[in-house]
């Protein structure tokens, strides 16, 4: 595959930047980085990636965190879509039920960009 024809989640995309706090960034990559920062202004989304991450090995069914909202089951689900798709969240089937895990490298790459020290 050509690396013309890779495609990157937003989150892979800010490991590739430097710290905002090392040099500015540039039009280019602000714009990468704009949909995960987007995602993550949601306060929904942003309950949901913290329900997910504290769960017993940061991975959760979507069936357990309905309860968490007062929001239908296909809003949740929009949601945990939305983290999905910029790469916060891997996603399983299994039987009828989906399972949600934290990237734990897709923080740590956040944590990166914004200054902050990785473990």
């Amino acid at each position: 595959m050509s690396k013309s024809s890779l495609l990157l989640t937003p989150t892979e995309q800010v490991a590739c930047c430097s710290p905002l706090l090392k040099q500015p960034l540039g039009a280019d990559e602000a714009s990468r980085i704009t949909p995960l920062l987007k995602a993550l202004a949601d306060p929904v989304r942003l309950r949901l990636l913290s329900l997910v991450a504290s769960y017993a090995d940061q991975e959760a069914c979507v069936c357990d965190l309905n309860d968490a909202f007062d929001l239908s089951q296909p809003t949740i689900s929009h949601h945990l879509k939305v983290l999905h798709e910029v790469g916060l969240l891997d996603r399983s089937k299994r039987g009828v039920w989906v399972y949600y895990r934290v990237r734990s490298e897709a923080l740590a790459d956040l944590s990166t960009l914004l200054g902050g020290v990785t473990a």
